[in-house]
């Protein structure tokens, strides 16, 4: 699988930008992908050298418009913190 199908989006939150001070970048990813496939996709995609990987499962949720319910989509959130040595992703620095 090549990088770009293994990262989908990056993640722009409050509380997502908080983590760029610590180094850690967060991802939606592609829901068969590995931590070992998503460590090296990031290091591929912006040359930077990844520390940790953590992976959590979304579920998705009820919703509802009028009479009509459905779920939203379930999806895959990547957190990964980088190296002391390594730069920061200059993305994740031109939303700051």
């Amino acid at each position: 699988m090549a990088a770009q199908d293994i990262i989908i989006r990056p993640i722009i939150t409050e509380k997502t930008m908080d983590g760029t001070s610590q180094k850690k970048y967060t991802f939606e990813v592609s829901k068969d992908s590995t931590k070992i496939d998503i460590a090296r996709a990031v290091e591929e995609l912006f040359g930077v050298k990844v520390s940790k990987v953590n992976t959590l499962h979304v579920r998705g949720r009820l919703r509802r418009q009028g009479r009509n319910e459905g779920y939203t989509r379930s999806w895959k959130k990547a957190v990964v913190t980088l190296t002391e040595g390594s730069k920061t992703i200059e993305f994740f620095e031109s939303m700051v």
